[in-house]
């Protein structure tokens, strides 16, 4: 296996990683701006208002898109991985 393969197989994981983070990332970020959109408004100030919904967002989120993720996670083993194994 030469350098650039290698490379180009590190660069398809870092890529992967992205993809399968992104929809759990841009729902804390929206639920998080939504939070603090709303304690800006109301001046309501507590800890737990910011950290439970966004921490049921994310899990949910994750739940839904963990058929996904592990279908893009086969795929890049079978495909990417075991291809560079075997040559």
């Amino acid at each position: 296996m030469s350098e650039g393969e290698l490379i180009d197989i590190l660069r398809q994981g870092l890529w992967l990683a992205v993809m399968i983070s992104a929809p759990v990332l841009g729902v804390a970020l929206v639920i998080g701006l939504l939070i603090g959109l709303f304690q800006a408004l109301t001046s309501i100030q507590e800890m737990t208002l910011t950290f439970v919904p966004k921490l049921g967002a994310i899990i949910v989120t994750f739940w839904m898109t963990m058929a996904f993720s592990a279908q893009l996670l086969v795929v890049f083993y079978k495909d990417v991985l075991l291809a560079a194994i075997v040559r």
